[in-house]
């Protein structure tokens, strides 16, 4: 964090840049709740709850805490990024481009992939604290609490200012309605914005803010019924460092 950025990705992660959703590593512990916390999920990425009242509603079905043993051996049989995403993030730093972590997941879940070491030093990420781990075994990584989805663009401006980024350097990356207040804000702050796997949504939320996303990247589920994990899998986020690159030199 103390050298010289001239460009900032902040990138959602659940379906974005990795297969899972937030809250697998629950159901992964209480296989029980998988339906319910689909629902849950599927309401507040499409703005029908706010994430509060998500977060709340499974903290009332959980039975008891996940501990970061639980959540190690989530992690040892399903950890998974998109094809190229360890790279892209490794090719940020190289570049003096920060890559920062902006997600509804769980702060907890990231303490422990950063303990096992299973994706590339990471310098910033923006989480929910509903896992939450007392430990810091996130290395350098600086933390920041997400309680809203609004508040992913509060931590993006937080981290740029605080750095001395200029909005036109910022990439924002994001998948579902989840991100469309992130989308909001680098729409208005003149961010460019990167629909990752775009779900409808997204698309929906965009629309009826009058949003347009600069670029589509990977699979467009505004066009499909379901999602087809083996296209996913295709789909090489290295490809992204040429747009970023003109972003970062116009």
């Amino acid at each position: 964090m103390n050298k010289k950025h001239k460009a900032m990705v902040s990138s959602d992660w659940n379906q974005c840049l990795a297969p899972c959703g937030p809250f697998d590593c629950i159901s992964f512990v209480y296989p029980r709740l998988k339906s319910d916390l689909t629902a849950i999920f599927r309401q507040y990425t499409g703005n029908l709850i706010s994430l509060s009242e998500a977060a709340g509603q499974i903290q009332k079905l959980l039975p008891g805490p996940i501990t970061p043993e639980q959540l190690d051996t989530y992690l040892d049989e399903s950890f998974a990024t998109y094809t190229g995403v360890p790279e892209l993030i490794e090719w940020c730093s190289s570049n003096n481009i920060l890559f920062m972590i902006n997600t509804t997941g769980m702060i907890g879940y990231f303490q422990r992939v950063f303990a096992k070491s299973l994706l590339p030093p990471v310098p910033v990420v923006s989480a929910h604290p509903m896992i939450r781990y007392p430990q810091n075994s996130s290395g350098s990584c600086r933390v920041y609490e997400l309680l809203e989805t609004h508040d992913k663009g509060k931590n993006t401006g937080k981290v740029a200012r605080s750095l001395a980024i200029p909005v036109a350097k910022i990439i924002l990356l994001g998948d579902s309605g989840g991100d469309g207040p992130h989308f909001e804000w680098g729409a208005a702050n003149g961010a460019f914005l990167i629909g990752s796997m775009t779900k409808p949504s997204l698309d929906a939320y965009c629309r009826k803010k009058d949003i347009e996303i600069d670029l589509r990247f990977g699979l467009n589920y505004s066009r499909r019924e379901k999602r087809n994990p083996q296209e996913e899998s295709q789909v090489n986020f290295m490809v992204l460092t040429t747009k970023i690159k003109e972003i970062v030199n116009r």
